[in-house]
């Protein structure tokens, strides 16, 4: 008691410092049992770390009075008993540096021991303690993040204190983490954690820092239209937040809401936490695109509030007048109040995301068992696209005793899941629920996307090689640079595509390998920056039976010069293993820097685009040229969204339910570009997993 916060009490060094450890010891020796709980001295008092906070809470009118007292240093945040070894909650037995002091008045970055040149060292433990000036928050943002994909092994915490205090835990980061990478105190101080285990050391961190001035949330936004996002959005929301919005439009008008993105709390959670009001009623985790809500007025009352522990990425949403008889003008008005395009209406696709844009339209149309309608040329294509199968019923293509490939063969049940591909797409192997271990012939469960949850790498699941995946990314990011599917090609300081693959032939002058630069982590086409990354190209592999004419085998690998580190802006995508299933219907995306009209100039930002995978029977109807059973059919069959020219090698991405993207396609050919009922046409993956496999060793 009495004793005010002094800068040498961070050096454990000095004597202030000492004298202070001794009395604290002292005092916590004469501690009583039920205060202590169950620690134990067991003669070892080193060994121990005590941590104390205050926390106040004043009435509105004295919050001026909050910064003097700080300045007056009455807030003691943490005691070091003794420099010797701690307990964490997750790890022990690890050699604790002296905590590093950081003030982050000017902006810079922190790097984790060794890096970029060299691992993380094993068996560590780092804190970084973090300063602003009063008056504001600490920033950090990640740069890069690679740790071992291990929680109880490597991580990082984040505090929104100067101690490891569990309940102000904001976040714990490990493997090679995606989505936002941002983060925010509540007040001015931070604490960086890095905590690492007896191997495996990976490359580790670098992240920037700075202080952002604190800023109040909140208030009326009037006018026809607007938008709103949770504090420091896209960057993950600070914790403490109290944010109350007032959304007013004209008279005669009610106000209408549809979230962009939405990710406050945890999934499952009961919204007591961290949470969004919307007239009162409460929303979290993590809510869908086609969340709309309307008020019954002109006046709305939208709140965002956060506790005080685990942090997300936040929301940002719109808002705009509408007039009650006709709240979705020249649209069609889905069952979920959302509005969508009349011409996505009875194509066959649940745009509404309650089918309602699908039902009650069958006039043109072939109409369910379950009354959701679809076209004709969707029958007796193998696939189940009303849901209830019935598009398939009578059919007459298989047997009783015969399994229906996705291909339209028919192979006997007795055939599937055997390990051998009988059907000649694989889909005979998929989803099946056994793969056997190569060495000993035993049975390993299997999840549901292709790899074995235990199987080895040397195993044999299916009939064909696992899924090759290691990394989670979001493909849908709108921040600059995040769309690392891609490398953009420059030949003689001349950009000539986006690359997974490309037609090499027609610059058969230029397929030799070190005319070429490949570029990782661009956003705008000519501009480099921290991001970015150039390397030569050390060696091209087209495919040996490549068709110029059908383009049938349009895929070809170009190796990279090594050395090549990865960031948060430079990501690689999951390979799908040969049975890996892309049902028609999934959502998919395209990126690239190609035309955004036919025949137009290439886009100087990277562009991207959602689509779905269209069923290959039904595209086989829609397009001139033949459709092999190599190629991928995906787009919008309504027009409007596509690929284009020089967007070919680009890939059609899908993210499956864990997060994993995967590369399902690689842009190939098309007749035009985003033209009703002419979907995009796709090099599929799948096919040539095995080709992929011989030439890359993966």
């Amino acid at each position: 008691a009495g004793r005010s916060f002094q800068a040498d009490l961070e050096e454990r060094g000095s004597g202030s410092f000492s004298s202070l450890a001794q009395e604290v010891r002292a005092q916590v020796r004469r501690l009583p049992q039920s205060i202590m709980g169950n620690v134990s001295w067991d003669g070892q008092p080193d060994g121990m770390v005590a941590y104390y906070e205050s926390e106040f809470e004043l009435p509105v009118v004295q919050l001026s009075s909050l910064d003097e007292a700080m300045k007056l240093g009455l807030v003691l945040e943490e005691i070091w008993l003794d420099p010797g070894r701690t307990v964490h909650p997750n790890v022990v037995d690890f050699s604790e540096e002296a905590p590093i002091n950081v003030h982050v008045r000017k902006n810079d970055h922190i790097d984790s021991p060794g890096f970029p040149n060299s691992p993380y060292a094993p068996n560590m433990a780092q804190k970084w303690r973090l300063r602003a000036d009063l008056g504001h928050r600490v920033r950090l943002d990640f740069h890069t993040l690679i740790l071992e994909d291990d929680c109880e092994q490597d991580f990082i915490q984040i505090y929104d204190s100067l101690a490891p205090i569990r309940p102000r835990l904001l976040t714990e980061q490990c493997g090679y983490p995606h989505g936002s990478l941002a983060f925010v105190s509540s007040g001015n101080v931070m604490l960086l954690m890095l905590v690492t285990s007896l191997d495996k050391n990976f490359p580790g961190f670098r992240v920037f820092y700075s202080q952002v001035p604190a800023a109040n949330c909140g208030g009326t936004l009037r006018g026809e239209r607007g938008s709103f996002s949770s504090p420091f959005f896209p960057a993950n929301y600070p914790p403490k937040a109290d944010c109350s919005w007032t959304l007013q439009v004209p008279e005669g008008r009610f106000v209408k809401v549809q979230f962009q993105r939405f990710s406050v709390g945890k999934d499952g959670s009961p919204c007591l936490h961290d949470y969004v009001t919307i007239d009162e009623k409460r929303l979290c985790g993590s809510q869908s695109e086609s969340s709309v809500f309307i008020s019954q007025s002109n006046k709305m009352s939208v709140g965002f509030r956060s506790d005080r522990g685990l942090v997300y990425p936040g929301f940002s949403a719109r808002f705009e007048a509408f007039v009650p008889t006709d709240p979705c003008p020249g649209k069609f008005r889905c069952g979920t109040n959302l509005c969508v395009n009349t011409t996505r209406r009875c194509d066959g696709f649940n745009d509404c995301g309650d089918n309602s844009d699908e039902i009650d339209c069958c006039e043109s149309t072939r109409l369910c068992k379950n009354n959701i309608c679809k076209a004709k040329f969707w029958m007796c294509d193998g696939v189940d696209d009303c849901g209830d199968n019935s598009d398939e019923d009578g059919c007459g293509k298989c047997g009783a005793a015969e399994f229906s490939c996705r291909n339209g063969r028919c192979v006997s049940n007795a055939l599937r899941c055997d390990g051998r591909d009988d059907c000649g797409d694989a889909s005979d192997e998929s989803a099946c629920q056994k793969c056997k271990d190569t060495r000993n012939g035993s049975e390993l469960s299997q999840n549901r996307v292709g790899r074995p949850s235990n199987c080895p790498e040397s195993d044999t699941c299916s009939g064909s090689e696992p899924d090759r995946c290691e990394v989670q990314m979001n493909p849908g990011s709108d921040l600059e640079g995040r769309d690392g599917l891609l490398l953009s090609l420059w030949i003689r300081s001349r950009w000539r595509c986006t690359v997974l693959t490309f037609d090499l032939h027609p610059w058969r002058r230029h397929a030799v390998a070190d005319r070429w630069d490949a570029w990782l982590g661009l956003h705008a086409q000519g501009q480099s920056n921290q991001w970015t990354e150039r390397r030569k190209v050390k060696r091209i592999v087209v495919h040996p039976d490549y068709d110029r004419v059908s383009l049938d085998g349009d895929i070809a690998l170009m190796e990279l010069e090594p050395d090549l580190i990865l960031n948060q802006n430079i990501w690689p995508v999951c390979l799908p293993s040969a049975a890996h299933h892309f049902p028609a219907g999934q959502e998919a995306w395209i990126t690239g820097w190609g035309a955004t009209v036919e025949g137009g100039a290439s886009a100087r930002v990277l562009q991207k685009a959602r689509v779905r995978i269209i069923n290959s029977t039904v595209c086989r109807t829609l397009l001139r040229d033949p459709l092999s059973d190599q190629m991928l059919c995906a787009g919008v069959l309504a027009g409007g969204v596509d690929a284009c020219q020089g967007d070919s090698g680009g890939p059609l991405a899908v993210t499956n339910p864990s997060g994993r993207v995967f590369v399902a396609g690689v842009v190939s050919w098309g007749e035009g570009c985003a033209l009703r009922n002419k979907p995009g046409v796709y090099t599929r993956v799948t096919r040539f997993r095995l080709w992929i496999r011989d030439q890359m060793g993966v």
